[in-house]
């Protein structure tokens, strides 16, 4: 066993070992573990639609985030609308289409405010925003899926056509960028609801193919480890000359019975052509 202590042999050991390594304990992992979050959402989704909607308090304590089990919830809430705190979400995508959500607070009767996605605007070609209509005013009840909250965003608010826009769809950014402090979470509005401009869609259910491509990244872990097992039997057999002999079916016709190749027996020239060739 000698030869594995050659550089290419340690080289190749190490390789095949820290690709093994990644597989079983980074890469696979990894991948079931979105299997395990896409299931979640799935089920959260499913869970939201087919569930009746109920008061956002009974759920969500007032000024604490939103609890996993409420997302996609169907929730109300009573109260009024705060447009000078409006902020649109830049960068997002409606049918294939870019779009931007319009997010404005609503204090409600308990003197909470949370923030409400209206729904989304296009815009066109050159990025101009159509006009944005106003939410109403006065008291009024709405009902929309309880959504958490995005990743902080990286980069700063902007202002564009005279609109503060932020690139997430996150409480906190919304409310510093706005100006209205709000709670944790928003309320993604359902079609028809006061307020409503263009609902956003639910997304559709994901295929999950995680768990597929963890058993992939298992599979070639030891696909790796086989192939160097096997390798390293060739190099072994080799160095100690115990080759076997070919398999019958693996010789050429013209070979000899006791397993010399044909082209090893000794003949004349033109019997090496003829051989060559086919011809007797």
């Amino acid at each position: 066993m000698r030869f594995l202590l050659r550089p290419g042999w340690i080289a190749l050991t190490l390789a095949v070992a820290a690709f093994a390594f990644a597989c079983y304990y980074l890469l696979a992992p990894w991948q079931f573990h979105r299997g395990d979050e896409r299931d979640s959402v799935n089920a959260a989704l499913a869970r939201g639609v087919a569930t009746a909607p109920v008061p956002r308090s009974d759920l969500v304590a007032p000024g604490t985030a939103p609890p996993a089990e409420a997302a996609w919830r169907q929730v109300v809430v009573t109260g009024t609308y705060r447009p000078e705190g409006e902020v649109l979400v830049r960068l997002r995508s409606v049918d294939g289409h870019p779009a931007m959500e319009v997010m404005t607070p609503l204090t409600t009767t308990a003197g909470e405010t949370v923030l409400v996605d209206r729904g989304y605007v296009r815009t066109d070609s050159a990025g101009t925003l159509p006009p944005i209509p106003p939410p109403p005013g006065g008291t009024v009840t709405v009902t929309g899926y309880q959504r958490l909250d995005e990743g902080a965003p990286s980069r700063p608010m902007v202002v564009d056509d005279g609109r503060r826009q932020v690139y997430a769809a996150n409480a906190a950014a919304v409310s510093e960028a706005g100006g209205v402090p709000a709670s944790p979470g928003y309320l993604q509005l359902l079609p028809d609801q006061p307020g409503v401009i263009t609902a956003v869609p639910l997304p559709p259910p994901d295929p999950n193919p995680s768990y597929s491509y963890a058993w992939q990244w298992l599979i070639f872990g030891l696909m790796a480890v086989g192939a160097w097992i096997y390798f390293a039997r060739l190099e072994y057999r080799r160095a100690r000359g115990l080759d076997p002999r070919p398999r019958r079916d693996d010789q050429d016709p013209r070979d000899a019975a006791d397993g010399t190749p044909w082209d090893a027996r000794p003949t004349s020239t033109e019997q090496k052509l003829a051989d060559r060739y086919g011809r007797r």
